[in-house]
């Protein structure tokens, strides 16, 4: 076990966080702000590499390398949203990445310091085994909240999707203890789903599914494990394998899919999530080549997310 890493220092990477200029409707998609979305993966050489999405009419994209060769060749099957932290160190010349990856049948936390080159300060990443039996799971995701004093982080919980549709939940004590809290059955319909809120009581995420369904999946952090499931939209969101997303505004959220079957990937703009009255608006293709197996949010730990 081990212990979440101190975030109350922690800034996203310059060169790839995109920050909202203007804030967003309640109700309405978030138009009125030009936001944006940092996302990382790993190629099939190993390497980190991050992409930052604006959410202009279209969007823009910018890219990086967070860290060449940080992991071997084809090793992550799964990643978690993963945390870059400036260095504090006298010339701020680097940053430090860590987060959850699933290799093979292991849940390993991830970590390394790199320039700002992408050049890996002891290659490769360190990794730091947290347990067995992960072999199955699809999707792996930290939700940590951070109250409105700023004291801190106050809560961790670890989320991980089954194959066989089975959603797990643990707590994370700041000691890195990991206890169990709670399942829940009938999600083998799912192909990805993201964290779109967290709150000091629920956590709520996004999911797609394989019959082209969006959902908002809210999960209160009372036991037991109670999942609501809310219906967006019917269909046409089937296409893609991955979901990421970004606060934008107060309740808006950008919303990135995934498509592997080419290589694409479409921006949303989407207004608070209320179910199927939502107001979600295409910001259009993204002008970049999503050609890795394995992508992932990059986040500022501890910030918040208040998309329903």
């Amino acid at each position: 076990m081990i212990k979440p890493l101190a975030t109350t220092a922690a800034v996203l990477l310059a060169a790839t966080v995109l920050v909202p200029a203007g804030k967003a409707s309640a109700t309405a998609a978030a138009t009125t702000a030009t936001c944006g979305l940092s996302a990382s993966s790993v190629t099939a050489a190993g390497d980190h590499d991050a992409s930052g999405i604006v959410s202009t009419v279209p969007p823009k994209a910018t890219s990086s390398v967070l860290g060449r060769g940080a992991f071997a060749p084809g090793q992550v099957k799964v990643m978690a949203s993963m945390s870059v932290l400036i260095d504090q160190g006298p010339d701020g010349s680097e940053h430090d990445v860590y987060g959850y990856v699933i290799i093979g049948d292991v849940l390993y936390q991830a970590a390394y310091g790199a320039q700002h080159d992408g050049t890996i300060v002891n290659p490769p990443a360190a990794l730091r085994r947290i347990g067995g039996g992960w072999g199955n799971f699809t999707m792996v995701e930290e939700a940590e909240y951070q109250g409105p004093t700023q004291a801190g982080i106050s809560r961790w919980t670890v989320y991980g999707l089954r194959n066989d549709g089975v959603l797990f939940r643990w707590t994370v004590s700041s000691k890195g203890v990991w206890r169990s809290a709670g399942s829940a059955a009938g999600f083998a319909a799912v192909k990805s789903m993201a964290l779109v809120s967290k709150a000091a009581t629920y956590d709520t995420f996004v999911a797609n599914t394989r019959g082209g369904a969006l959902y908002t999946i809210h999960i209160p952090t009372s036991s037991p494990m109670k999942p609501v499931v809310k219906q967006v939209r019917s269909r046409t969101w089937q296409g893609f394998e991955t979901l990421l997303t970004q606060k934008c505004g107060v309740y808006g959220t950008v919303l990135l899919g995934i498509d592997k079957d080419t290589d694409t990937a479409y921006l949303y703009a989407v207004g608070r999530f209320t179910g199927t009255s939502t107001v979600i608006q295409s910001l259009g293709k993204v002008p970049a080549a999503f050609a890795d197996n394995v992508y992932a949010r990059l986040k500022d730990p501890g910030a918040p997310l208040t998309g329903e």
